[in-house]
């Protein structure tokens, strides 16, 4: 499938408030393909669209080839979200484990797997209560990665953890991307940006623009991606 993520005039509108402003957008198989935008730009609200957890005021949010929200297709999406989804009086593996059953794919190696990946092997067996807010970050992670997704949405997934586990995480999403998994992620971190295969500019829930960070660069006449921003999104702060 050439694109697991596309929309189609995609609006959601909150009373007067437009969180998602006719978004066109096209993510391509085996790509990281970045949101980016400051809070408030509608990055959330659109990635809650496409994993199925709101319904579209207007237009078409199709993942997988499946027009959203459609149960079926959790089983092949993986979700992080930015607020934890975790079960407070459940073990780090526990969690883990029930969100592999969910999905249908447990595989007791698989959660092992990526217990480690998320460098949390020494607190498996705690209670998600008693970490502190990077660690339930790093289960959040895990819970989304360890049934094995085609898709991935992750909204802000690198929030409250150090910069050697951040670059661990991201060298682990370019290997899912060389092994064809398509990860769609939301920053507001210009460094993480430049990670991505292609970006989108958000600004007031609308798709201000596309490309590489070398592309959106050029098209700005500048010389970093933060400026870019800055220039297109008409001078406003990001």
């Amino acid at each position: 499938m050439r694109t697991p993520v596309e929309t189609r005039e995609l609006h959601k509108h909150f009373g007067s408030i437009r969180a998602v402003d006719g978004v066109d957008l096209s993510v391509r198989a085996g790509e990281i393909y970045g949101l980016l935008g400051p809070n408030g730009s509608g990055k959330t609200t659109l990635i809650r669209l496409l994993v199925g957890l709101q319904r579209a005021t207007a237009g078409e949010a199709i993942v997988l080839g499946h027009t959203m929200p459609n149960k079926a297709v959790l089983a092949q999406v993986g979700y992080m979200p930015q607020a934890s989804a975790l079960y407070a009086d459940l073990t780090v593996r526990e969690n883990i484990g029930f969100f592999a059953a969910m999905c249908g794919r447990l595989d007791p190696s698989q959660v092992d797997a990526v217990i480690a990946l998320v460098d949390l092997e020494p607190r498996a067996h705690d209670l998600v209560r008693t970490l502190s807010g990077g660690m339930r970050q790093r289960t959040s992670l895990a819970c989304a990665l360890v049934h094995q997704p085609r898709l991935l949405l992750l909204d802000e997934p690198t929030v409250g953890i150090d910069p050697q586990l951040r670059a661990t995480f991201w060298s682990y999403f370019r290997r899912l991307a060389d092994d064809g998994v398509t990860l769609l992620i939301s920053s507001h971190v210009m460094d993480e940006a430049e990670r991505c295969d292609r970006l989108g500019l958000l600004r007031q829930g609308q798709l201000l623009a596309e490309g590489s960070a070398v592309e959106l660069q050029a098209a700005a006449g500048t010389t970093t991606l933060e400026e870019a921003f800055l220039h297109i999104a008409g001078g406003e702060t990001a």
